[in-house]
């Protein structure tokens, strides 16, 4: 219960990060425990997004292959569903927004200690541990954002082709829905492959992260 309390309290001083990172190094949580903790949710909820993606492309399918009849319901299907890849959309971009925080603080961290160093052996070592680490979380951010990228556009022409729907309940908005689907399956498919990329990174990152057992 205590430490349930504690818990709740450092995330309340979460909005200033020097505290957090401060309150959490008290509890035996090391910045770089965070950044693999980070990691490991910015990889959940890009698995998640690309599963909302392709349901929702199933969907947008599905809505093309209707009877005039059943139009209204799927609209009100696929409407949610686009608003379920929006929320994952969201929830991608902030993960990778919290990944980015931490780590930089980790290497500033880092980076100020290598002064602390009396031998010099050690401290080439570091250095270079702090360099290869740098350019690691560089392929993994490059990753990540170029699979985030890749979610906009399609929130695009989601949005249009369920407003375009709501307006015109009929045949003329299922051709017009069918011509765009084949677009979306291609602009989704390269979601998926990217997101992928990047769920393979995001796992070799945390391997590399942490400590040998």
């Amino acid at each position: 219960m205590r430490k349930s309390l504690l818990l709740s309290s450092i995330l309340i001083l979460a909005g200033c990060s020097s505290t957090y990172y401060g309150a959490m190094e008290k509890m035996g949580y090391a910045k770089r425990d965070i950044l693999v903790t980070r990691v490991e949710k910015a990889q959940t909820a890009q698995e998640e997004a690309k599963v909302q993606f392709t349901d929702a492309l199933q969907s947008f399918l599905a809505v093309t292959k209707v009877d005039g009849g059943e139009l209204k319901l799927k609209y009100d299907e696929l409407s949610s569903q686009l608003k379920q890849c929006e929320s994952r959309a969201t929830e991608v971009n902030d993960r990778i927004g919290a990944i980015d925080e931490v780590a930089n603080a980790l290497f500033e961290e880092w980076g100020n200690e290598l002064a602390q160093y009396s031998n010099v052996s050690l401290r080439s070592q570091s250095q270079q541990q702090l360099a290869a680490t740098r350019v690691r979380y560089g392929e993994l951010m490059t990753a990540m954002r170029r699979a985030a990228a890749r979610m906009e556009p399609i929130l695009v022409s989601f949005r249009d082709q369920v407003l375009f729907l709501k307006h015109n309940l009929n045949a003329q908005a299922l051709r017009s829905l069918d011509t765009t689907s084949r677009a979306l399956q291609g602009d989704i498919a390269n979601l998926v492959r990217d997101m992928e990329k990047s769920i393979k990174e995001a796992e070799a990152f945390i391997r590399e992260m942490k400590p040998a057992k």
